[in-house]
């Protein structure tokens, strides 16, 4: 399933994102703004066990969640989603998988994977601000899937139906919530009109 957000704020901030105006800065808050929002939509489902508090006025009924979750930023660009979602979810744990796109071929290539030994949650959030080519999110989930991960969702920013359709076909059972699904890839592989290279302009790189 591919939930793409119809929020007024996640569109709104968006908008700021793409502005190639935006100073790095301002572009990492929204970054980190904008992936509170979609991680919101992505945990909507979470199971809860019923529990009893004491408030100063009493007993009151209430929620616990039962499932542990684990971001997993695909590096470097995803690192910009974990801070505010983490913040959201301190619970959660945070592990890393580096993956960059080789520019000639468009293939992603595998350098860093820092997992624990055994999952020791039940659901995994893949964390990119971008589902281009799709390979990235397809060899990360092929990664966490090996490892033992039952559960996945990809959390991103925007999409190109070229990159969903990537992600769909090797893992189905993989839900994708994004912003935005923007129109396509351009011939070097970049999303249009999309907002450049995420890690670029999070880090003053470009």
């Amino acid at each position: 399933m591919v939930y793409e957000s119809k929020h007024p704020l996640v569109s709104h901030k968006l908008t700021l994102l793409r502005n190639v105006n935006t100073e790095p800065k301002k572009f990492r808050q929204l970054i980190r703004e904008i992936a509170i929002l979609m991680a919101y939509e992505a945990t909507a489902d979470l199971s809860l066990t019923e529990t009893t508090v004491e408030s100063p006025m009493g007993s009151a009924q209430g929620h616990e969640l039962t499932e542990k979750i684990g971001l997993v930023p695909i590096l470097r660009a995803g690192l910009g989603m974990v801070d505010g979602i983490w913040e959201m979810m301190p619970g959660s744990e945070v592990w890393h998988i580096g993956l960059y796109r080789d520019e000639e071929t468009l293939r992603p290539v595998f350098y860093y994977n820092k997992l624990p030994t055994a999952p020791t949650v039940q659901l995994c959030l893949v964390l990119d601000p971008m589902l281009a080519t799709g390979g990235s999110a397809v060899a990360a989930v092929d990664i966490l899937k090996k490892w033992g991960a039952e559960r996945i969702k990809f959390v991103g920013i925007l999409a190109a139906p070229e990159g969903i359709e990537r992600l769909q076909e090797a893992h189905p059972d993989v839900s994708i919530y994004v912003a935005k699904v923007d129109q396509r890839l351009n011939n070097i592989g970049y999303i249009v009109p999309g907002l450049g290279d995420a890690g670029d302009r999070q880090f003053g790189t470009g």
